[in-house]
């Protein structure tokens, strides 16, 4: 088995002149015992105009779940086109989707959607609460959280197909002992980088230099970095970046695939 990664989106903190927010589709494909395939699609997170692009890569219906790593609206906004849907649109009657996140996901939902507590969207989602260290599967797929350093309840995800192909991904944080354990050894990490150097404040985001400090330390295939702010030169990243990271490296940008 191997999964392959598309950039939905992926600008930082908020959709850009050339990306969604920040949005990645993960698949894999199963073979079953009759010999059949099943894909298996996954998206971790739904930021702002990222449901639209989707739609470009996928029908939105054949989604198997949504992984958010915290419930910033920069990176969940566009739940509630997914939402809309899955109620009123071609989704409907589609059964309910796994939405993964904090404790915080469901009263989030509900927030952007401006609806009561009386909404609990049980005909379209099914909420789930990760825990730090505890996997969980969705089909073929293992995924691990590791606690993040951000301003809210944040989460790291690790990723691992059955034949042992493996991601992390990051979400918002800054460099932290459990990001890099997190992301120790995998083929792939997608990892943020939404500040510079020139960022003083610590406890939110990474720089280029932490990013790559952190796939050093963890001893990573390759680097993707994501979540750059839309007014920063992607030039400044990747130069900060090759100074603590001498292996494989990119930019993401929307619409590059990876195979892991």
């Amino acid at each position: 088995m191997s999964m392959t990664l598309t950039i939905i989106g992926c600008t930082g903190s908020m959709s850009g002149p050339h990306s969604p927010a920040s949005c990645y589709l993960l698949q894999t494909q199963e073979t079953r015992e009759d010999g059949t395939t099943r894909t298996w699609n996954i998206a971790l997170e739904m930021g702002p105009g990222a449901f639209g692009q989707l739609w470009r890569v996928i029908d939105p219906a054949d989604l198997d779940a949504v992984i958010f790593s915290h419930c910033h609206a920069d990176h969940m906004g566009d739940v509630i086109s997914l939402h809309v849907h899955r109620r009123w649109g071609p989704g409907r009657g589609c059964g309910t989707l796994l939405l993964a996140g904090s404790e915080q996901l469901p009263e989030r939902v509900r927030q952007i959607d401006g609806c009561d507590p009386a909404e609990t969207y049980t005909d379209e989602f099914e909420f789930y609460r990760m825990r730090p260290g505890v996997p969980f599967n969705v089909g073929p797929l293992t995924i691990t959280p590791s606690t993040a350093q951000h301003t809210v309840e944040a989460f790291g995800v690790r990723i691992e197909d059955e034949g042992g192909a493996t991601m992390f991904f990051t979400g918002d944080t800054d460099q932290c002992d459990t990001i890099i354990e997190g992301a120790r050894g995998v083929d792939l990490l997608l990892s943020e980088a939404g500040f510079t150097e020139a960022d003083t404040t610590r406890g939110i985001h990474m720089s280029g230099v932490r990013a790559g400090e952190v796939a050093t330390q963890a001893g990573v295939r390759r680097v993707v970095l994501t979540h750059i702010q839309p007014w920063t030169p992607v030039d400044t990243v990747m130069s900060e970046l090759r100074q603590t990271w001498q292996g494989e490296a990119q930019i993401a940008r929307a619409g590059d695939v990876f195979e892991i």
